[in-house]
This record gives C-alpha cells, structure tokens and sequence, in this order.
C-alpha cells in the first residue's frame, strides 16, 4: 500500500512517518522544507510545497491508496499568546484540496488527527482550557479543526478523525484507550508515540470508519 502523510516534520508526524516505514509502507510525503525531513528510506519519496497549493499537492497524492495527515497550525512556541507560524486557515484550505483530488484520483480512505476539544467535544473540557481556546492563539488550530472536521464529514470519502487529548513526549508504550461521544471520559494526556501506531493501526485494520475517536493513555 502506498500512502501519503501530511505532517511529516511536525513533532507527532515524524512519529507517524518512522512508524509508517517499519511497517513497510511505500510513502510520499509532501512537506515545507525538505531540509527539516531527518529520515531516509528507499520506501520515501519526497515533494515540498504545502497542501494548501493544489498544485503542490497533486502530485504527492497520485498513486497513494491512503492519506494520513497530523497537520497542525503551529505557533513560534507553546506560550499560548505566541504568534502563529501557520496561516490561520492553512488545515481547512488543505483538506479541501484533499477532498477535490482524493475524488478525482479516486482515494478513498483518509486519516487524521485534531484534538479532543474539537467541535463537540469542547464542552467536555476543563473550564480553564476552553477559557484558553476562546481567548488565545490556541483557538486558532482549534477552530480550523472544526472547520476541516465539518468538511471531512461532508465528503463521500471513508475518513476517520483521531481526536487526542493532551500530547506528550513519551517514549513508553501504553495500551490507547478510545472514547466515542465522551464515554467512558477520556484522561488527559497521551503519547505522540502512542497516537502514530494508533493511526498505522486504524489504517491496517479499516476501523473507525467514519468515526471521531478520542484517545488517550
């Protein structure tokens, strides 16, 4: 199977992309600056540019069975008032990009990851949080996820949308816990580690199709 990620330099997309080799999947990834790409494989072929441009984009998805995508709307630090490096609508205009070509080349199955928080899940987050979401640049990467979740649904594609909570860097392994419409309720932190075989794993087995699982653990 050959599959495209989106992402793939980011801090939970370089995770994905070494998961993705091990297990032996034929990659193209489509990034910013291939000089920020740290790993090598005969399985990864390589295009820059941003998914947002069509035309960058085509290429990077022809002959792929299969998109998965971490992108994110990135700030110049974690400080939650720290200016953004992204554009504000750089995860919305990409996916519609994603749906107009997955169409046309005939792609069908696409996976990615948002946030717990998202859409209807923002109510079951801590009050201090979505104070947060509302009145810092951490709302941006959020409300950019509801929009591209809302263009997901929409579609005629077999998407699943991975919803993790609060993102470490860990490097042990733990079982992912999953929850569906807040049940059970979800903890609050999980690995990146964890989140990239989570979605190697989604994608072997064909499962939450069409679904918005959380995850945590």
């Amino acid at each position: 199977m050959k599959i495209l990620i989106l992402g793939a330099t980011g801090r939970t997309g370089s995770l994905l992309l070494k998961e993705a080799i091990k297990q032996g999947y034929v990659i193209n990834v489509l990034v910013c600056d291939k000089n920020k790409l740290q790993i090598n494989s005969p399985l990864l072929t390589v295009f820059e540019g941003t998914p947002a441009d069509k035309e960058a984009l085509l290429p990077a998805m022809q002959g792929c069975n299969a998109i998965l995508s971490t992108l994110n709307i990135s700030r110049t630090s974690d400080f939650p008032w720290a200016p953004l490096r992204s554009p504000e609508n750089l995860l919305s205009a990409s996916m519609k990009n994603i749906i107009e070509l997955a169409n046309q080349l005939n792609i069908k199955r696409v996976i990615i990851t948002t946030a717990w928080g998202v859409n209807e899940t923002k109510k079951d987050l801590p009050g201090w949080f979505r104070w947060l979401i509302d009145h810092s640049n951490i709302g941006y990467p959020y409300r950019d996820h509801e929009r591209q979740e809302d263009l997901l649904k929409q579609s005629t594609l077999s998407w699943t949308i991975v919803r993790p909570v609060g993102l470490t860097n860990s490097v042990k392994h733990k079982a992912v816990q999953v929850s569906i419409n807040n049940s059970p309720k979800p903890g609050l932190t999980i690995s990146r580690q964890n989140v990239a075989h989570f979605m190697i794993k989604v994608l072997q087995e064909g499962s939450y199709v069409n679904e918005a699982p959380a995850v945590w653990g």
